[in-house]
């Protein structure tokens, strides 16, 4: 069955009853974007982590420029199928298959995660151009074996053509003792070659007092989380790093001549890498 069959009754029934007391990063995130699919909970988070480092908002709103345009130009490179995990709430029209079916409609999408507020909202990532395809599957990242078994990514996704995966904003929810780069390791092993793997990744470069602090909030909140250096984030891809490098995401490219904030207020590093 084609993943685009499945009705959205079905997937609510599936729905996992959904925790509001709990924070959850997805929700924050949210938050920092402006949305309106967070909760009380996510929002007393989210103030302290505001407290410890002021500039979030930005953090935020500059990721999310980060993977609009890393898709759009594996587009342009040729790419047409991604693999998007520690999707988040559906923004609307500045999603992934927003911007790879701008390019190329044909464009396929999954897009994972392992909330269940994300899930009930799948409808949403669910509207792609009829030309190419969109799923969706709940699955956690630590976990990569049931992401690459799960039937509505074997239905989606042709594992004789390249695959971009991306990563955005997710791998400092994995701290040391989780093991990165086993997870990593996993997740893109079965990857055929000519497949990229695009990362955004935050750091405590330059404010660490404030990181810290930022970190023990998420903490509190019950999320584990670890910003890198950038030289521990360009350590976390398994291929060697393309061209312009592991960078701030709101310099990675950029449009010439555009204004951006400087790299500690965004204090998140943005890199691509491709599979030999």
């Amino acid at each position: 069955m084609d993943a685009r069959d499945r009705s959205w009754d079905d997937e609510r029934a599936d729905t996992p009853e959904i925790n509001v007391r709990v924070a959850h990063s997805a929700r924050m995130y949210d938050y920092y974007l402006g949305g309106k699919t967070n909760f009380d909970a996510d929002r007393e988070a989210a103030a302290n982590a505001l407290r410890a480092f002021p500039s979030l908002f930005t953090t935020a709103r500059e990721n999310r420029g980060f993977l609009l345009r890393v898709v759009a130009e594996l587009a342009r490179r040729g790419v047409r199928q991604f693999l998007d995990i520690g999707t988040g709430i559906p923004v609307e029209g500045r999603n992934t298959h927003d911007a790879a079916q701008a390019v190329a409609p044909e464009s396929r999408v999954v897009y994972v995660d392992n909330d269940p507020i994300v899930l009930a909202h799948a409808r949403a990532l669910l509207t792609g151009d009829p030309r190419g395809a969109t799923a969706y599957i709940q699955a956690d990242l630590r976990a990569p074996e049931s992401i690459w078994a799960d039937p509505a990514l074997r239905a989606t996704v042709d594992f004789t053509e390249p695959i971009a995966v991306l990563l955005i904003a997710i791998m400092h929810f994995v701290p040391d003792e989780q093991d990165p780069h086993g997870v990593l390791a996993r997740l893109t092993g079965p990857l055929p070659a000519g497949s990229f793997l695009a990362l955004s990744h935050v750091t405590h470069d330059f404010d660490p007092v404030g990181w810290a602090k930022l970190v023990s909030a998420y903490q509190e909140a019950g999320i584990p989380a670890q910003p890198r250096t950038g030289g521990e984030i360009e350590g976390l891809f398994p291929w060697p790093v393309l061209a312009p490098g592991v960078i701030s995401v709101a310099q990675w490219n950029a449009p010439v001549g555009g204004s951006v904030p400087g790299a500690a207020e965004v204090s998140c590093y943005g890199g691509m890498a491709r599979k030999p």
